[in-house]
């Protein structure tokens, strides 16, 4: 029997976690979801810990431990039955993952984790790299946002420094907004503001670090917001040759100085002189890789899998063009239409109830039929 002391030893080259072993998974939602169905093709269970229950994730795997993130007898249980762990979102608590890391392998590493969680330590670690962002300025209070406002001026953004996603944690901030109510909305002590960027698009690059330190990378995207969610992402994007290697080599390089096995996602803004600015990262499976499911010979989350488990990175190669619409709270009413319309891949999440704001599922479709 192969013991969580057994999996800690492992050392290089790795032991592959292969067919009939269990992949642990932190979170229940459609990340881990499709990252289960990944790994299922190639012969690997999935057990999911989740506090809710019914999620996507749930629907697809073997085993699930219904529990808080906080529970320590719960991830010890949990830690024992798998083989190597990996998380669909990077909000977990730091104590959380130093207890499963003590017991099981933990992939990516506390480092990356803890990198994405702040968007203050996010912007330090692109800016310690050389790598350019939006200008930010850090803010605790509504003093420190007049001055930061009067360093960067209006229009920008007020952003939490934590939690914050799909548009939510976010403040606009114009020549006709009241600072203390935009302060106040975001209920929080710690922000960052940033500057306006004057971009022509906005897109990202997904690349997979393996445990030997091998990587591999998707080709940009082009991404379309509404509402501050991800509403299209298109392939091939608008870059230059030139641009696109820029793109991929910034995520590579993050991933690279952040020594992450699995999966890391960065957004970034292409400006009108044509620089590239890091928006944000996320060290996991990203909304805007999910057309690779339908036009790269691997898509992100079988890579995703292959790279945590210490199996050889896939050929990440795309082909054909693409784009993927989210389908957004009543978007997924339309299933039936979107299955009887030649050449769409439809990918539904499984969730029960629809809401405004919710992430649904999404539907490729070759670009000359979209």
């Amino acid at each position: 029997m192969i013991t969580a002391q057994d999996r800690l030893s492992e050392t290089s080259p790795p032991f592959p976690i292969g067919p009939g072993r269990t992949l642990g998974i932190i979170g229940g939602g459609q990340l881990g979801r499709m990252t289960a169905l990944a790994a299922a093709r190639l012969g690997i269970r999935c057990h999911i810990f989740t506090p809710d229950s019914d999620g996507p994730a749930e629907q697809v795997c073997s085993a699930v431990t219904i529990a808080p993130y906080d529970d320590f007898a719960a991830l010890e249980a949990f830690a024992n039955a798998v083989d190597v762990v990996t998380f669909e979102f990077e909000n977990i608590p730091a104590a959380s993952v130093a207890h499963l890391a003590e017991r099981v392998a933990v992939r990516p590493g506390w480092r990356a984790l803890d990198t994405a969680q702040d968007r203050i330590t996010e912007k330090t670690f692109f800016n310690d790299l050389g790598i350019a962002t939006a200008p930010w300025v850090p803010v605790d209070g509504l003093d420190s946002l007049d001055a930061a406002l009067m360093k960067l001026g209006r229009p920008a953004i007020l952003k939490t420094t934590r939690l914050g996603y799909d548009g939510k944690g976010q403040a606009r901030l114009t020549a006709e907004t009241d600072t203390k109510t935009a302060w106040d909305s975001l209920k929080t002590d710690a922000a960052v503001l940033e500057g306006f960027v004057d971009f022509t698009c906005e897109v990202s690059v997904i690349v997979a670090r393996g445990v030997d330190g091998a990587t591999a990378c998707f080709e940009p995207t082009e991404n379309v917001h509404r509402d501050g969610i991800l509403h299209t992402s298109t392939v091939p994007s608008a870059l230059t040759p030139n641009q696109a290697k820029t793109a991929q080599s910034i995520a590579t390089r993050a991933a690279e100085a952040l020594d992450l096995v699995g999966l890391l996602a960065v957004e970034l803004f292409v400006t009108r002189t044509g620089e590239i600015l890091v928006n944000e990262m996320a060290p996991r499976p990203h909304n805007s890789g999910h057309w690779t499911m339908d036009a790269c010979h691997v898509d992100q989350f079988e890579q995703f899998v292959r790279a945590v488990c210490g199996l050889p990175l896939g050929d990440p190669t795309r082909f054909r063009s693409m784009r993927m619409l989210n389908l957004i709270g009543a978007d997924a009413d339309s299933w039936p239409r979107l299955l009887a319309q030649p050449g769409a891949k439809l990918h539904l999440y499984g969730k029960s109830e629809s809401r405004p704001g919710r992430k649904m599922g999404h539907v490729n479709m070759p670009t000359d039929q979209f």
